[in-house]
């Protein structure tokens, strides 16, 4: 007796379970997902070198330091700042006040020394030579020792701004009948100091003048006219300082 045979409609779906479970190998797993490079860690900026603070400027002196009854200077840290520049401003702004010694060369010339180290003028100390006293430089002690030529010296300002160094016994506190005086560099002053001397009647007609006769000579050789008005406005402003003429401090200071 045959088997009757499923009809095709059975077998159809049958066959598909069959070839379903029967078949080729599953499809591969999905890739995993590429994780996103971690950031690099952030560098930590370098702190910032700071600047160095700014060097302040000192206090001008208005009092006499030490307890010399005689001579009337300045401290010490003042003095070695100031005769390390060139301040002809500041010169005359000293000039003008009564409080600080005067003292006078006493010797016939000599070269000018800054023994404090700062710069030193081209223009020779000469006889008679008004300067202010800044400090007194004692000798050292040297144990009851006698040292020929081991005696006091004087770190002096003198009127063209620049610092000089002799030895007392090389200058005198007497004032003599007509103090001399070192030439004043006009074209250095601040503008300020100018205003302060042409606003002296007098002055400002000599300067009037040495503007007329040096317009244009600024460096190099110049006109004897310009040489002459130079000199006479130098002249000028000396004796109306000396004459109480008041000089504002100058803005560059030590």
């Amino acid at each position: 007796m045959r088997a009757r045979l499923a009809p095709a409609s059975v077998l159809g779906p049958l066959l598909a379970v069959f070839l379903g479970g029967c078949g080729g190998p599953p499809p591969p797993p999905a890739a995993p997902k590429e994780e996103a490079p971690a950031p690099p860690p952030e560098e930590t900026a370098a702190p910032a070198a700071e600047a160095p603070p700014a060097e302040k400027a000192m206090t001008i002196p208005t009092a006499c330091d030490g307890a010399d009854d005689k001579i009337c200077t300045v401290p010490e840290a003042f003095a070695k700042k100031l005769c390390d520049g060139f301040y002809p401003d500041l010169a005359l702004h000293f000039f003008s006040e009564e409080r600080w010694t005067r003292a006078y060369v006493n010797i016939k010339e000599a070269d000018a020394w800054n023994a404090l180290g700062g710069p030193a003028s081209d223009q020779k100390l000469v006889y008679d030579e008004e300067v202010l006293i800044l400090v007194v430089q004692k000798p050292k002690d040297l144990g009851g020792m006698q040292v020929s030529g081991a005696g006091a010296s004087y770190h002096f300002l003198r009127w063209d701004g620049t610092c000089a160094s002799l030895q007392a016994a090389e200058m005198t506190l007497r004032k003599p009948p007509k103090p001399k005086n070192a030439i004043i560099p006009w074209r250095s002053l601040e503008d300020p100091t100018k205003a302060a001397l042409t606003a002296d009647e007098k002055l400002g007609k000599i300067a009037a003048e040495r503007k007329k006769e040096c317009r244009g000579a600024t460096i190099g050789a110049v006109t004897d006219k310009c040489e002459k008005a130079d000199k006479a406005l130098g002249v000028g402003i000396v004796a109306a300082v000396r004459g109480g003429l008041s000089i504002p401090v100058p803005e560059k200071v030590p």
